[in-house]
């Protein structure tokens, strides 16, 4: 296997596990939480500044860059470092480890916006992981621990938040079929057949 895959989950929905049991098949790197460890220790930010960014997009200079309504040019960025708001600069140093973890060589990096950030490579594969509400809740109560009480809204607010902090970072819509290579419906298929189908459909690319 000679490629970086990407997946983008819905919550409840085993993208996560899915993505650890790829990567443990093709002997490759598997990034998730390790991405916001290496992050932390490279930009000198605490682990929870990058654990709770996905709550906090809120207008800033890079949302208004993500428009193109500033001066963003490549290496020639048109503003100081400093100017940005501490959610940015965790939102740019965790960009520059996913490229260095994908310029290391094959690998399976789950959320983040990895997908967007990596679009330039041409050996990326999108992948998107969905299934229906009762499936998930099942997941993350069991799984995770959640309380069956509200337990789709609690599901459904999780999503809001990954889909505010994609867009809000990426200009692009969370969960449009057309960003992705591939998805796949895990309640359907089951967590192990996921993987099988995303395994089948990315060694025969």
């Amino acid at each position: 296997m000679d490629k970086v895959v990407t997946i983008s989950r819905q919550y409840g929905s085993g993208g996560r596990e899915i993505g650890q049991k790829l990567a443990a098949l093709w002997g490759v790197p598997f990034y998730d939480n390790e991405l916001i460890t290496r992050a932390a220790k490279e930009s000198g930010f605490a682990e929870t500044a990058f654990e709770n960014a996905e709550s906090r997009a809120n207008n800033s200079l890079l949302y208004s860059i993500a428009r193109g309504t500033a001066g963003f040019n490549g290496q020639d960025m048109g503003f100081s470092i400093d100017s940005l708001s501490l959610d940015d600069k965790i939102y740019l140093a965790q960009a520059k480890v996913i490229r260095n973890c994908a310029a290391e060589g094959p690998c399976v990096i789950v959320g983040r916006c990895a997908d967007y950030i990596l679009r330039k490579i041409d050996n990326l594969v999108n992948i998107f992981v969905y299934a229906d509400i009762d499936f998930r809740a099942e997941r993350a109560i069991r799984i995770d621990g959640m309380s069956p009480e509200k337990i789709e809204n609690a599901i459904l607010k999780i999503d809001k938040r990954r889909s505010n902090y994609h867009n809000f970072h990426t200009g692009e819509k969370w969960g449009k079929v057309e960003n992705y290579s591939l998805c796949v419906n895990s309640g359907h298929v089951g967590i192990e057949r996921a993987v099988d189908v995303i395994r089948t459909y990315v060694e025969g690319m």
